[in-house]
């Protein structure tokens, strides 16, 4: 009878390519490294905070690459099919004996080595993703559990002196360049922890004060006290948006919020950090590209005592939560190590890929668990499974909240006295629990209530990845029935402009349909609303409802009368002379911004592929669509304003009129925007028939 023995499979790592993506192959550890294949793995670097040091292990002499010689706290390859987080919280448990929760793990950059040892025999072209866990004070030695045939010994050593041995190159140590991209660990930690309290509240100080606080008051008087009862609940729901984009932005970024919140009054700079905090909604300053304000220093402490062997007399790992120093691309709607190949080989493989475009889903990996907040996602409850990625609905993922969204908006419909408004709280609520937004969104465009409301997922900047995914938002305001109906003829009269259009006719629609444009004043927001204000929105994104209803408009009024007071005013009075800045007024603003809202409207949306098949200029575009669009909106809206002056002087002309400009005093009468209005209508009137 033949001796049985143990079978070792030999680990298998995903071969990428030179730009670090994957391309769908694997191969056994040994042949990557034979051949000299692009990989992934993972460099986990403890750091105590109190003392500046950096924890080392001394590597087995059994390894096969740079034995006995002193190295990075943790690292190991990326197997084939696992995530990044992932491998790097196995192996600092694998190898330390140290089990810490996927908070606790800073990426700081991704750091590509390539280099030739062993005789030739073993080439190493590594895409490193590098993380850093800042503990508060160094692990007790004896807290750690050694893998004898991975690490043989481990030490602290102040960053600063572990850099200078790798610059002079010591041969007890694993080389790095330190005058290349690896220098990173040693700059952020430097810069993070040489900066004092008083140089930072300045920064923050300076960057608070590029906003301009504005209160947003209005007359409640036309409403009924029922109405009234229904907004503060409305407003109750509009809160819950906010939970809900905290949580999209990034994964802990609520638990940082509570923990900027609860220290705000330690100090001026612990104010300033929540002050500005707030407007961003996030660590990261929307007007910097979104560099981070804060770092890990700044972020909460968590205690687990049983992260390590237990010691007597310590309490247990103390560490600072970590965040990104750069803002996640996918925010927390994919895995923070997914790339886009990574994401199109697995989309290529559903049998219902809309699942994973959908505006209204999250991704996640099976490997990392199913836990995305406060509650668990079950395995029966995502739309499309295959591989180690999967599909969660926003109506799970985001359960909690959106059942209590959903219970405020079924309770102010039931009070609500317009019967529009009835049904899209109703309507809404609904979506909320079913995921499906598609009758909710209808109701919106056909709201006819002097309360409007805006609430759902809408907007996809968040996600620069791709531009799929929907971020949560809420608008409650007060219609202006005089300015809602003013702009009433800049709506219906889509269609002129479209056929109008500077481009070849074969991209043009025949079907645009009239758009609603709302003049609101804004009574409060919540959600996507960070940074720099919006004035203006046109929705929904939904490319389904575009074709067959098309979009509707919503003018903040408020809003803008704020952004052209303390921003545009100031502008014109520094850069426009004396004898010209009489002429920018509001009114011409705000003509320029439904300019802008209604080219939103116009323009190709359903198109053609060369292959015959029907997308999306959305969906081709993916994260390019957000900032393109807007510049096409810009740009065709100042074309269609263009385009209306010349009706209005062709209009003028075929009545008789010269061209001579009216004077200051005319230009600034409502009979002066009257008589403009009328020609124009006349004159698109004109347009209809002859078109």
């Amino acid at each position: 009878m033949a001796d049985a023995s143990a079978v070792v499979v030999e680990e298998h790592l995903d071969v990428l390519t030179k730009t670090g993506e994957k391309t769908g192959v694997s191969k056994p550890r040994g042949a990557v490294h034979r051949d000299g294949d692009y990989h992934r793995a993972v460099h986990v670097w403890i750091f105590a905070e109190s003392t500046q040091q950096l924890l080392l292990q001394k590597r087995a002499d059994c390894k096969d690459s740079w034995p006995g010689q002193w190295d990075i706290s943790s690292a190991g390859h990326i197997s084939a099919g696992d995530s990044s987080l992932v491998s790097a919280r196995r192996e600092l448990q694998e190898e330390l004996g140290i089990s810490l929760p996927r908070d606790a793990f800073e990426l700081m950059f991704v750091f590509l080595q390539e280099c030739v040892i062993n005789d030739g025999t073993f080439i190493n072209n590594e895409f490193n993703d590098v993380y850093l866990v800042t503990t508060i004070d160094p692990i007790p030695l004896e807290a750690f559990t050694l893998q004898e045939s991975e690490v043989s010994a481990v030490k602290y050593m102040s960053y600063e002196e572990y850099r200078s041995l790798l610059a002079k190159e010591d041969p007890d140590y694993v080389p790095y360049d330190v005058n290349g991209p690896y220098d990173q660990l040693f700059q952020i930690i430097r810069q993070r922890y040489n900066q004092d309290s008083k140089a930072q509240n300045v920064t923050l100080q300076k960057q608070l004060q590029r906003y301009a606080p504005v209160s947003l008051n209005d007359e409640l008087t036309d409403l009924s006290d029922a109405d009234k009862e229904a907004l503060s609940l409305i407003i109750k729901a509009a809160k819950v948006m906010d939970d809900i984009f905290y949580l999209q932005v990034w994964e802990s970024n609520p638990a940082l919020r509570d923990w900027l919140n609860v220290n705000a009054d330690a100090s001026e700079v612990e104010k300033s950090k929540w002050k500005y905090y707030m407007i961003n909604k996030g660590p990261w300053s929307c007007l910097d590209e979104n560099q981070a304000f804060l770092t890990t220093k700044d972020s909460a402490v968590r205690l687990i005592p049983e992260a390590t062997k237990t010691v007597s007399g310590w309490k247990g790992l103390e560490y600072k939560a970590a965040f990104p120093t750069l803002k996640p691309p996918g925010a927390n709607f994919y895995p923070p190590d997914m790339d886009k190949m990574e994401f199109e080989l697995w989309k290529n493989k559903l049998s219902q890929q809309d699942d994973a475009t959908s505006f209204f889903t999250v991704i996640k990996r099976h490997s990392e668990g199913f836990s995305s907040s406060d509650h668990t996602i079950s395995k029966t409850s995502h739309l499309a499974d295959t591989g180690d990625l999967f599909t969660v609905p926003y109506s799970t993922e985001y359960k909690y909240f959106l059942t209590k969204a959903a219970e405020l908006l079924h309770k102010a419909g039931d009070l609500a006295s317009s019967p529009s408004l009835k049904r899209l709280l109703h309507s809404k609520a609904d979506a909320f629990l079913s995921n499906d937004y598609y009758d909710s969104d209808i109701a919106w465009m056909e709201l006819d209530s002097k309360l409007d409301v805006t609430i759902g997922p809408y907007e996809t900047y968040e996600d620069s990845i791709f531009g799929y995914k929907a971020t949560f938002e809420a608008f409650v305001g007060i219609r202006d029935d005089k300015a809602t109906a003013q702009l009433k003829m800049f709506g219906e009269n889509l269609q002129v402009l479209e056929q109008n259009l500077p481009m070849d006719n074969a991209y043009k629609s025949q079907d645009i349909h009239v758009a609603p444009i709302r003049v609101i004043r804004l009574l409060y927001n919540a959600g996507d609303v960070k940074g720099p204000q919006t004035v203006a929105f046109n929705l929904p994104n939904d490319e389904r409802i575009v074709k067959d209803r098309g979009t509707s408009m919503v003018m903040l009024k408020n809003v803008s009368e704020a952004k052209f007071k303390h921003i545009l005013r100031p502008i014109a009075d520094a850069c426009i002379s004396a004898g010209q800045n009489k002429l920018v007024d509001f009114d011409s603003f705000f003509t320029h911004t439904i300019c802008h809202e209604c080219c939103h409207g116009i323009g190709p949306h359903t198109i053609t592929l060369p292959d015959g098949k029907k997308s999306t200029v959305r969906k081709e575009l993916q994260e390019l669509h957000s900032a393109l669009e807007e510049a096409k909106a810009d740009i065709v809206g100042l074309w269609a304003l263009k385009f209306l002056i010349r009706q209005v002087s062709t209009m003028l002309l075929k009545l008789g009129f010269g061209l001579t400009p009216l004077s200051n005093a005319e230009r600034h009468t409502n009979i002066c925007y009257c008589k403009f209005r009328t020609l124009l209508r006349q004159s698109l009137e004109c347009s209809h028939t002859s078109s």
